[in-house]
């Protein structure tokens, strides 16, 4: 008669898959409570350039959050045994929040300033190619963010070092540059077509793929610039 090993519970393919779910659903939902008085109000805004400054305060709780998910769904287990998302996005939260907001803060006030630029371009007079040259360095300034999320999720660096590392692996790294870019357009073009609210609504699987593409400069972080 076939005997089953008891430390072999939960850690078979439909176990694993039942355990990332559950961990998305889990973090998903984490994120959302915890960003959701920001979101709240950046759904009540009216589409106007006139709101971009108030959209920026509204999306500053949106940082600490996504950090907090990204360091919950890196620690993941496939075990449903070992499962314990919520403690792992509360205590990445605590750790985060506050090296997350020194980042996340200046990046969304250079991103509004871009915004609000492009939106009310033709009273600047400047020449045409400056409209593309703000709209390059505004997706520039949102891939640098994501590598910058990533790094603050996992890693205990000063807020400066963290912008340097970032600024560096937008160009060492291209394969998680593309990837991040990948995402970016992916979400910008499912919000279009869709809903606003899909980015929120697919929060949990599109930090979790970008944790995935972020692997090379996890990978680099650790080997050159941790002890």
């Amino acid at each position: 008669m076939s005997t089953v090993r008891a430390d072999a519970f939960g850690t078979g393919p439909l176990s694993r898959a039942a355990a990332l779910i559950h961990t998305l659903v889990t973090v998903e939902t984490l994120l959302l409570l915890t960003a959701a008085p920001g979101l709240a109000g950046l759904f009540l805004l009216a589409p106007e350039p006139a709101n971009l400054p108030l959209a920026a305060l509204c999306l500053l709780p949106l940082g600490p959050s996504a950090t907090a998910a990204l360091y919950a769904l890196h620690q993941r287990s496939g075990d449903l045994t070992e499962l314990r998302p919520a403690r792992a996005f509360l205590r990445g939260w605590r750790l985060g929040a506050g090296p997350a907001l020194k980042l996340w803060a200046p990046l969304l006030a250079w991103l509004t300033v871009i915004a609000f630029t492009l939106t009310h371009f033709p009273a600047t007079g400047l020449p045409g190619w400056w409209a593309s040259l703000l709209a390059v360095t505004g997706v520039g300034g949102l891939l640098w963010g994501a590598h910058a999320l990533v790094l603050t999720a996992l890693f205990a660096f000063r807020a400066r070092d963290t912008a340097r590392l970032a600024a560096y692996f937008l160009v060492k790294q291209p394969r998680a540059t593309l990837g991040a870019l990948s995402l970016l357009i992916l979400t910008a073009a499912g919000t279009a077509l869709l809903t606003e609210a899909l980015p929120a609504l697919l929060a949990g699987p599109l930090l979790l793929s970008l944790l995935h593409a972020g692997r090379p400069v996890i990978e680099e972080t650790r080997e050159h610039f941790t002890a």
